[in-house]
């Protein structure tokens, strides 16, 4: 987990801390937690709830009703925290699970008061962040609402390529991709059948493709142009652990 914290620390998008800042969120860590993909982190309803920090591979946030449609709120990549809200409300009003196998870092809730008490301008970065999640919801929410089809499957696709690539500048135009066409239309509210055609026909325009769990992205600036998405720069956020 060290190797982990310390990789992450050193991307742009991760802001730098004090040294007395460090030394508190050292002290908020627990332990290391491995789960495989599928497993829940957060159940709806369960209360309390635990605090992590999403350090490798993806989640998501979603709901489920009792007719068995599931939506997608947010994917959550790496340097994401697990729980904040949930502690905040005291109860999870969603489910939060693994969609590639995860490496947790288990946060102290019962320190989370120190953070506010403490360490303001850290405390003012976690708020920051939760506000943050908040604003990819919204923005799903207008991709549902306000986008046809085409713009919605162009939109997700584009959104977390750049939010990957944040975390991790690897050179070329390929990233993991493991969401299936189901979790993307879950995503999206839109059907299977749809949600298949729909990245054929993005594909057929040479925009992107997706092969053996990894997407490539051909063209940023067409699929920006279609999806009408244009992203500003991504303020560097604090890293619990």
């Amino acid at each position: 987990m060290d190797d982990l914290s310390q990789y992450l620390r050193q991307q742009a998008s991760f802001k730098r801390n004090t040294a007395e800042e460090l030394t508190f969120i050292k002290a908020l860590k627990l332990r290391d937690v491995h789960l495989a993909a599928g497993k829940m982190i957060i159940e709806e309803g369960v209360t309390p709830t635990q605090l992590y920090t999403l350090m490798d591979g993806w989640a998501f946030r979603h709901q489920t009703l009792k007719n068995g449609n599931r939506q997608i709120l947010n994917f959550l990549f790496p340097g994401d925290i697990i729980g904040l809200q949930q502690n905040l409300l005291d109860i999870s009003n969603n489910n939060v699970q693994a969609l590639t196998p995860v490496t947790l870092c288990e946060l102290n809730r019962q320190q989370l008061w120190q953070l506010y008490e403490k360490h303001p301008a850290l405390a003012y970065d976690i708020t920051w962040l939760c506000a943050q999640e908040e604003k990819i919801v919204d923005d799903n929410l207008v991709n549902v609402g306000a986008r046809n089809g085409l713009e919605r499957v162009a939109m997700l696709l584009l959104h977390l390529y750049k939010r990957y690539k944040a975390i991790y500048p690897i050179p070329g135009k390929t990233i993991p991709f493991p969401l299936t066409q189901q979790e993307i239309a879950d995503a999206l509210g839109l059907s299977l059948a749809h949600t298949n055609k729909t990245l054929r026909k993005l594909e057929k325009l040479g925009l992107h493709s997706i092969d053996n769990n990894a997407l490539t992205i051909y063209d940023e600036h067409m699929l920006a142009s279609l999806a009408d998405y244009y992203s500003t720069p991504i303020k560097p956020r604090p890293l619990l652990c």
